[in-house]
C-alpha cells in the first residue's frame, strides 16, 4: 500500500510501505500539525484550570469550611477515597513508580487515552484532598493522553508522534508558567527526540510554546510569571557569591532528604500492593491529622505560602522550618500513595520556608538571595535539570541579572555536590555487591 507524506519541500510524495492489515497514514504538514495541537493543548489547559480554581474555592473556601475545622479531616478523607476508587475502577493512572523528574514529563509512561476519564478525576479529586501534590503533573498527564488521542484519530505518523505530544505539553506548560521558553529547555535538558529528530522537535516545541504563551497573555488568564516579585539586590559582592555556594548546599540537603523520604514511604505504601483503595484511604488519614493541626502545609503551597513571607517572624524559625520538613513528607508520602501530582510547587514551598526561617536568623542577607538561590539548587537536583530550574525559579521570583548569577552559582554547587554524592552511593553498591558475591 502507499502512504501520502511530505518531503523536504513540503510536498505531498508518495512512500510505499508494506504489511497486512494497516490503515494508510496521512502525514500533514509540520506547521499546521503543530499550530493544532498547541491549540487543542492550551484551550483544555484554560478550561481545566478554571474548573480546578473555581471548584476548589468552592469545596474549600466557603463560610461553612472556614468556620468548622473539623471539615479538613472529613473534605481529606472523602477525596482521598475518591482517588483510590478512581485507580481501581477507571485504571487512573499514578506516578507511584517514577521520580519528579518523571511526573514533569507527564508521569514517565505511554500515554494511554482510554485512561483518561480517570486521570482526569483522579486529577481533580488529588488536588481537591489536600496532598502535597501541584497541577504541573496531571497536567502533563492528561494533555499526553489528548495528543494521544489526537494523534491516533489523525494518523500520524509514529515518528512524529512523540514531537507533537512534546509540543501540546510546551504549549500547556508555557501557557501557565508565563515563559515561551520553559519547555523548550526542558525538552533540551531531557533530550527529546535525540540526535535524530531533536532539532525538528525543538523547532515543534519553540512554536507550540509560544502559542501557549500568547494564549493565556494575551487573554490575561493568570500565570505564575512574577508570582512572587521580590526585590532586585541591585549589585553584586563576592559576599553575595560567597551565600549563594552556601545556600546551594542548603538546596542539595534539601533534596536529599526528599529523597529519603520518597525511599522511606515507598517501601512502607509498597506494602498495601493491589489494595489501592486501602492505600489512598490510609495516606489520607495521615494527611488529614497533619493538616488539621497544620492548615499551612495543605495542597500545593502555591497561595499557603504568601503568609509567611509576608510576616516570617509572626511563625519564628522552628514553625517554619517544621513546615519545610512536613510538606517534604506529605510530598513523598502523597506520590507513593496514588495522588496524580507534580513535585514542583511543594518543593518551591519548602525551599522558601528554611529560607525565610534563615532570614529571621540572618536578617542582613537579602531575602531574593536566600529565597531563590535555594529553590534553583533544590528544584535542579530534583527535576536533574539545572536550566530548567534556573529558568522556573528566576521567572516565577522575577529575578534580574545579578540574582540569575547567584542562582547558577548556587545551582552549579549542588550539581557538584550531587555528582559527589552519586559516586559515593554507586562505590558503596559495587562494595555491597561484591561482599555478597565473596558470601
Amino acid at each position: 500500500m502507499s502512504e501520502t507524506t511530505t518531503n523536504a519541500s513540503g510536498q505531498p510524495s508518495q512512500a510505499a510501505q508494506t504489511g497486512s492489515g494497516s490503515e494508510t497514514q496521512v502525514k500533514f504538514p509540520r506547521f499546521y500539525m503543530v499550530i493544532l495541537f498547541a491549540l487543542v493543548s492550551i484551550v483544555f489547559t484554560a478550561v481545566w484550570l478554571g474548573i480546578y480554581e473555581f471548584l476548589n474555592k468552592a469545596i474549600w473556601s466557603n463560610d461553612f469550611v472556614t468556620s468548622h475545622q473539623w471539615t479538613i479531616i472529613v473534605g481529606v478523607l472523602f477525596f482521598s477515597l475518591l482517588v483510590g476508587l478512581t485507580q481501581k475502577y477507571l485504571r487512573a493512572p499514578t506516578v507511584i513508580h517514577g521520580g519528579a523528574a518523571e511526573s514533569l514529563k507527564g508521569g514517565g509512561h505511554e500515554p494511554d487515552y482510554t485512561t483518561f476519564p480517570g486521570a482526569l478525576l483522579s486529577s481533580y479529586f488529588s488536588l481537591f484532598s489536600g496532598a502535597s501534590v501541584g497541577p504541573e503533573g496531571p497536567l502533563g498527564i492528561l494533555v499526553q493522553d489528548i495528543a494521544a488521542w489526537m494523534g491516533e484519530k489523525l494518523k500520524v505518523a509514529r515518528e512524529h508522534k512523540l514531537g507533537l505530544t512534546m509540543a501540546s505539553m510546551a504549549s500547556a506548560y508555557n501557557g501557565i508558567i508565563g515563559s515561551p521558553l520553559f519547555t523548550a529547555v526542558l525538552a533540551t535538558e531531557f533530550q527529546v527526540g535525540g540526535k535524530e529528530l531533536g532539532f525538528a522537535f525543538l523547532a515543534w516545541n519553540l512554536l507550540a510554546g509560544v502559542i501557549g504563551y500568547f494564549f493565556f497573555t494575551l487573554l490575561h488568564l493568570p500565570v505564575f510569571a512574577q508570582y512572587i516579585p521580590f526585590t532586585p539586590i541591585s549589585s553584586l559582592t563576592f559576599t553575595y557569591a560567597l551565600y549563594a555556594i552556601v545556600l546551594g548546599l542548603v538546596g542539595t540537603l534539601l533534596t536529599l532528604f526528599i529523597g529519603v523520604c520518597f525511599q522511606v514511604f515507598g517501601k512502607v505504601m509498597g506494602r498495601f500492593g493491589d489494595r489501592v483503595v486501602l492505600r489512598t484511604f490510609v495516606a489520607g488519614v495521615v494527611i488529614a491529622i497533619v493538616v488539621y493541626f497544620f492548615p499551612q502545609v495543605m495542597f500545593a503551597g502555591e497561595t499557603q505560602i504568601f503568609p509567611m513571607i509576608n510576616n516570617p517572624a509572626q511563625f519564628g524559625v522552628l514553625l517554619l522550618l517544621l513546615f519545610a520538613l512536613l510538606k517534604i513528607m506529605l510530598l513523598a508520602l502523597s506520590f507513593k500513595s496514588g495522588y496524580l501530582g507534580g513535585p514542583t510547587f511543594p518543593t518551591l514551598f519548602s525551599c522558601t520556608m528554611v529560607a525565610m526561617a534563615l532570614s529571621l536568623i540572618f536578617p542582613t542577607i537579602p531575602v531574593s538571595i536566600l529565597v531563590l538561590c535555594i529553590e534553583s539548587a533544590a528544584v535542579a537536583l530534583l527535576l536533574n535539570a539545572p536550566l530548567t530550574a534556573i529558568l522556573l525559579v528566576s521567572v516565577v521570583g522575577t529575578a534580574d541579572p545579578y540574582m540569575i548569577a547567584l542562582m547558577c552559582l548556587s545551582t552549579a554547587t549542588a550539581m557538584f555536590v550531587g555528582l559527589g554524592v552519586k559516586r559515593l552511593m554507586a562505590r558503596r553498591a559495587t562494595a555491597k555487591a561484591a561482599a555478597l558475591a565473596k558470601e
